[in-house]
């Protein structure tokens, strides 16, 4: 594993509070994006859209004791995509694996290497949710610092839901207790390298592997949103709401000047 970024020190230590990490696993292919090359660093409303997800933590400035990505060893498309990434406190990690378990677990060690604590919260969230907001990170890291376990944004299931065979309804499933689980999950570095060590390549979901290990997770509700940019479709979505942001973020701006 080799870093392209000096690894920050540790601000805390061993009795002080626990840090927050985040962790975005970047090593993808994006092979049902429909795109040429990993969909993770095509443009979209002018960056590419792992740029996008970067910039909703890095809003959050202090409270985030790193930001770390995690790309295929062999990746020289991340240095274009995001030739700023060269903060004090960003490390890019060049270890991704043949999942994305394998590409977090690399990361979480090699952090956990660099002077990270176990008992810090990290904080792993998709490269390709790239509307994620600030305001909804913070959620989660209130929600779950004192937790006993850690958590995860979801959104509760809108839609009526089916089960089907042979492309035809067999049964509608009781949609009370169904979520959409999302990014990012929040838990403590320590015992999420034990969960995905025992649960293995096949969990898609760092949930999923605290749940493997008999722990309840804690669900925060999210936003729909946050929906990870998947198929040629989802583009056209993700670039509207970003160009819509930006309207609502300019106008905004015009009215506090306006009146201050």
């Amino acid at each position: 594993m080799t870093t392209d970024s000096e690894i920050p020190s540790p601000s805390g230590g061993k009795g002080e509070a626990s840090r927050f990490f985040a962790l975005v696993p970047c090593a993808g292919n994006g092979s049902r994006a429909g795109s040429d090359g990993p969909k993770q660093y095509k443009a979209l409303h002018g960056k590419a859209m792992v740029g996008h997800t970067l910039e909703a933590f890095r809003a959050l400035g202090d409270t985030l004791a790193g930001l770390w990505v995690v790309i295929s060893p062999d990746d020289d498309a991340f240095a274009k995509a995001c030739p700023d990434f060269r903060r004090p406190n960003e490390v890019l990690l060049r270890a991704g694996g043949a999942t994305r378990a394998a590409t977090v677990l690399n990361g979480l060690k090699s952090m956990l290497s660099g002077g990270a604590d176990p008992m810090d919260w990290v904080l792993v969230h998709d490269a390709a949710r790239c509307l994620v907001m600030p305001a909804q990170i913070m959620a989660l890291v209130d929600a779950c610092r004192d937790d006993a376990v850690g958590g995860l944004l979801a959104q509760k299931l809108p839609d009526t839901l089916k089960s089907g065979t042979s492309g035809r309804v067999l049964a509608t499933i009781d949609r009370s207790d169904k979520w959409l689980a999302q990014t990012p999950q929040m838990f403590r570095v320590g015992a999420l390298v034990e969960a995905l060590e025992s649960a293995g390549d096949a969990v898609t979901d760092e949930s999923s592997a605290m749940e493997a290990s008999g722990l309840a997770p804690r669900l925060v509700p999210g936003s729909a949103q946050n929906f990870k940019v998947t198929y040629p479709e989802d583009f056209a979505l993700a670039e509207a709401i970003l160009a819509s942001r930006q309207g609502s973020r300019q106008t905004l701006e015009g009215w506090n000047h306006e009146h201050t």
